[in-house]
């Protein structure tokens, strides 16, 4: 435990964060699995939103939420459009 009063409130802060950063985490890992369930483009865009939205407050990496979008696109993107997955044009 802390000693100082500065690092009792940097523990008490972290802890703060700690919390909102679970639930945005959370959030995100709900909104692509709904993404990857149902291909839906209207999902998607909440979804990316988020992403962007997560790594604007440093809650994940912004190349994080860049791969993740980026994966669910082609992941939407191919299955909206009825090409075989794994063909390429």
């Amino acid at each position: 435990m802390p000693t100082h009063k500065s690092a009792e409130k940097r523990l008490r802060q972290s802890q703060a964060a700690n919390i909102r950063n679970r639930a945005i985490k959370s959030q995100i890992k709900t909104s692509v699995k709904k993404v990857e369930t149902s291909f839906d483009e209207k999902e998607l865009k909440k979804t990316t939103s988020l992403l962007d939205k997560a790594a604007r407050k440093r809650v994940i990496h912004k190349n994080q939420a860049s791969r993740v979008k980026s994966r669910l696109t082609k992941l939407v993107n191919r299955k909206t459009s009825g090409t075989p997955q794994g063909v390429t044009q």
